[in-house]
């Protein structure tokens, strides 16, 4: 019993670390909805499956062939030394974007899986009388697929935990008949647009946003349930969506009486299927709005534009190049130390100069929008500007970091066409030196090649050094760059994004400005 007991502990350490993993991908997956852990496991089975762990499979056939033996637990416990010491490093290694939250359903999970263990044991070994070594050395190889299949077991038991959260939610909305429901969504900026929004109206209003990038049901529920109370005047709702009828579903749930339509682009591409899908899909929520209800829209954005919409709710266009909106900015200087802009309302003669410490185009249109529904709450231009005056940046969305003599741009949440190209505008503003460290855009569908090429294409015109992580993952933009005649000393290929730090220090100049465009979804790392 002791040597089994010896040779399982290394084994111990190597599930812990598999299983951790397995359950970070399938939380970042959104626990298989709409399949996306199965399509994540196809795409990556030489990772999970087929490399270090193929020592599994030798293990086994090791086992079978030479029996219970003295050799065994020995060979067992060497090999799952060698598997947990490549683990480790690895985890170590890792750079995480969003860790692993060990929530009551992961809890769930645990329990399920450990059950299973429990069962498969006694089951194998105590009734079956199969080899304890071939029992623990296969159910470590298919952790990734164990971890899948409780997933499918307790969705009985997590669709009752879900239906009897979204009742007391919905039974605490009903009881709050003053709250104002703002709903935001679109393919881009919705969290920057949120708290920009949340920020303005805090100047007359108790607003309570959505934490972090908590848009799907689960996260509005956890929202009302443990941060909604009887102060709160407006509640403002980030939605989220990967395909139609997701916002739809949102809607239902919190009934948004005001709506913001961010931008519609190319963002989950590959998950709606199609341009038209993305667009109907966002305007879900636009055409959820009651008849006296308020919609947002951005009268520069065609796909808002030539949309025919099924509702008669009033609706409020904001723009800067469309010179026939309700609300619009112009005369817009952007420097290191924020942008400045004048905006001007329908109906009334003045214009207003609004100040702000965020950057870019794209935070001009998110302030836009939350001036233009802020005046239709009742806040009058001269407050809007003192409120814009306070409102602060988002964390990972074009904002100002100071290191030392270096100035990073930090744009590492999700980047995308739009966006990374208003990055780029606003990094070719800044004085000095100018360096991009990205990875590229994911999740654009087929697009991806074309649509990174061309942002290859504007690095060219704006950044003096390239540094790009992945050797793989960035090769469009490599032949952007390559076709714009961009000198190859000046790319920098990086297989991790910490190594990127060092080497700005070696490029930087006596003035430098870092812009940081997107980090990739720990899935595909």
């Amino acid at each position: 019993m002791l040597k089994v007991l010896i040779a399982l502990i290394p084994w111990v350490f190597y599930l812990f670390f598999r299983t951790k993993k397995s359950l970070h991908m399938l939380q970042q997956n959104l626990y298989d909805d709409d399949r996306r852990y199965c399509k994540w496991l196809l795409k990556n089975i030489n990772k999970v499956m087929f490399k270090t762990e193929t020592l599994q499979i030798f293990l086994i056939f090791f086992i079978l062939y030479v029996g219970d033996r003295l050799i065994v637990p020995i060979i067992f416990g060497i090999i799952y030394t060698l598997l947990s010491i490549d683990v480790f490093a690895k985890d170590k290694k890792e750079i995480v974007k969003k860790p692993l939250v060990v929530t009551k359903r992961v809890k769930r999970i645990l329990f399920t899986l450990g059950a299973i263990y429990g069962l498969s044991i006694w089951l194998f070994i105590r009734r079956w009388d199969i080899n304890i070594y071939v029992v623990f050395t296969i159910m470590a190889y298919l952790q990734y697929l164990l971890v899948l299949l409780v997933q499918k077991i307790n969705i009985p038991a997590e669709k009752y935990v879900y239906f009897s959260f979204k009742r007391k939610a919905m039974k605490k909305l009903n009881s709050m008949k003053h709250l104002k429901i703002v709903g935001i969504t679109g393919s881009y900026g919705k969290t920057t647009s949120k708290n920009i929004l949340s920020d303005i109206l805090n100047i007359k209003y108790n607003a309570l946003p959505t934490p972090k990038s908590l848009n799907t049901p689960y996260g509005l529920i956890i929202t009302i349930n443990n941060h909604l109370d009887k102060f709160d005047e407006v509640f403002i709702a980030e939605m989220g969506a990967y395909k139609r009828g997701e916002v739809q579903q949102l809607c239902d749930l919190v009934h948004p009486k005001y709506g913001i339509l961010t931008k519609i682009g190319t963002a989950h591409l590959d998950t709606f299927g199609s341009q038209d899908n993305i667009q109907l899909g966002k305007f879900e929520l636009i055409e959820n709005l009651p008849s006296d209800g308020v919609g947002i829209l951005n009268g520069d954005d065609e796909l808002q534009l030539n949309y025919k919409l099924k509702n008669n709710c009033k609706i409020v266009w904001i723009g800067i190049d469309n010179k026939d909106v309700d609300v619009r900015a112009e005369n817009i200087k952007t420097s290191n130390l924020g942008t400045t802009f004048d905006v001007t309302f329908k109906g009334i003669k003045n214009k207003f100069k609004f100040e702000t410490k965020l950057l870019g185009y794209a935070n001009v249109y998110n302030i836009l929008a939350g001036i233009a529904l802020g005046y239709e709450f009742g806040i009058k231009p001269e407050q809007l500007v003192n409120a814009v005056k306070r409102v602060n940046a988002v964390e990972h969305r074009l904002e100002l970091k100071q290191s030392g003599d270096i100035t990073y741009i930090d744009d590492a949440y999700n980047s995308n066409p739009v966006g990374s190209k208003m990055a780029l505008e606003v990094l070719s503003t800044m004085p000095g030196k100018k360096i991009i460290v990205t990875p590229g855009m994911t999740e654009l569908g087929d697009l991806q090649y074309e649509l990174n090429k061309k942002f290859g294409e504007y690095i060219s015109e704006v950044c003096d050094e390239v540094v790009l992580v992945g050797v793989e993952q960035t090769k469009p933009i490599q032949d952007g760059l390559k076709e714009k005649k961009y000198s190859e000393k000046n790319i920098h290929i990086l297989e991790n994004v910490s190594d990127a730090f060092k080497l700005i220090n070696k490029l930087k100049g006596k003035e430098t400005y870092v812009l940081l465009e997107n980090d990739l979804p720990d899935i595909f790392n």
